[in-house]
């Protein structure tokens, strides 16, 4: 009992504090000290289980908001910190500190330690607490990928590339580690794409560097643009017309070769808000390595012939459907395409919640091949 007595003591000054506050009364903070020495004999009386830290740690979380919003109604005065301001939410940080300690395995207890002090704004503590639980886990794609979203909180995107880069090696074949790795590199264009907007940059201008590292304007010598900044200014613009993105899907297309990993890359691309000119590049790339990659696959095949219906609409779409019936019924002919495949698809379309015209024009397309 000598711990439980010690964890008692540390109360006494923040409890103290809160009443003099005014923010809760003696009896509270009587109760709230019977409540926690309960909660303190769980954990060193018996064989403690991870239920009873994160009771423990949900506990002090209500105790916090309360607090929060009593010194809100209160609208008690700004002044110099005291003890109460911070010790509910870092005893948080040590309940789970020591839980973590006890069920080192446990991969979703580290996960709730972190998002704990993501939510707490404590982003030094984020950073510690990941280092070690990438280094007890080093094959658990969800703190790679919990890592670098602190990372790009913080404006970090070399950081956060650096550890989902270290992730993917560590775990080739995870396609969640591949997808927030497309994610990231997407939005890094688009915040560049941004920044540069602002600054009245544009992409297709020649930029060189001053002394102060940002980007400048153009020089025309003979009708040409000319690059002065060398490599670097090439290398800029390449990014920004999705060099990286596409090496990222070749590389994703070797590690994960499924239908999958590309249906889901091209929702992303076409999800994402960048400029259609990038769009197009990325998803030219995307239809490009899927050939290479799955040349035989008649799911992949009729994914492919489908890329001319995105984003076609009305009268427009129903001859986008008979060109991509004649594509598949061709490949299926040639024996490219299975007949499963080709029904799938066209079922699919079939049951789409379409004006009649078009469910009747999809009715006339499957009987097409017929």
């Amino acid at each position: 009992m000598e711990r439980v007595h010690f964890q008692q003591e540390q109360m006494l000054d923040e409890l103290r504090d809160l009443v003099d506050k005014g923010l809760f009364t003696d009896q509270e903070a009587k109760q709230i000290m019977k409540k926690r020495t309960a909660f303190e004999s769980s954990l060193v009386r018996r064989v403690a289980k991870k239920a009873d830290f994160l009771r423990y740690a949900a506990y002090e979380m209500g105790l916090e908001q309360l607090r929060r919003k009593r010194v809100a109604r209160m609208e008690l005065a700004p002044g110099p910190a005291t003890v109460s301001d911070y010790a509910l939410v870092k005893r948080q940080f040590h309940i789970f500190e020591r839980a973590v300690k006890k069920f080192k395995s446990d991969v979703g207890l580290w996960v709730q330690y972190i998002q704990v002090a993501k939510r707490e704004g404590a982003r030094a503590l984020v950073g510690r607490i990941t280092a070690r639980a990438l280094q007890l886990h080093p094959n658990k794609p969800a703190l790679f990928i919990l890592a670098a979203s602190h990372e790009l909180d913080h404006h970090s995107p070399s950081a956060a590339r650096t550890l989902l880069q270290r992730g993917i090696r560590l775990n080739p074949e995870s396609m969640d580690m591949w997808k927030e790795y497309v994610k990231m590199e997407l939005g890094f264009i688009e915040s560049l794409r941004r920044r540069w907007d602002v600054l009245g940059i544009k992409v297709s201008e020649k930029r060189e560097k001053d002394g102060s590292g940002e980007i400048l304007g153009e020089e025309e010598k003979g009708g040409e643009t000319e690059y002065e900044g060398d490599a670097g200014a090439s290398a800029r613009r390449e990014v920004m017309e999705g060099a990286i993105v596409e090496s990222v899907i070749s590389s994703a297309a070797r590690a994960i070769p499924r239908l999958e990993l590309f249906e889901w890359i091209k929702g992303t691309i076409c999800s994402h808000p960048s400029p259609e000119s990038l769009r197009t590049r990325l998803l030219d790339h995307l239809y490009e390595e899927l050939r290479r990659t799955l040349p035989g696959d008649g799911r992949a095949a009729v994914f492919a012939a489908s890329r001319r219906l995105d984003g076609v609409r009305g009268e427009a779409l129903v001859e986008a459907l008979r060109t991509a019936n004649e594509e598949i019924s061709g490949r299926v002919r040639r024996g490219d395409v299975g007949v499963a495949a080709y029904a799938e698809w066209v079922g699919a379309w079939t049951a789409r919640d379409t004006d009649g015209d078009l469910v009747g024009e999809c009715y006339i397309i499957g009987r097409h091949w017929d």
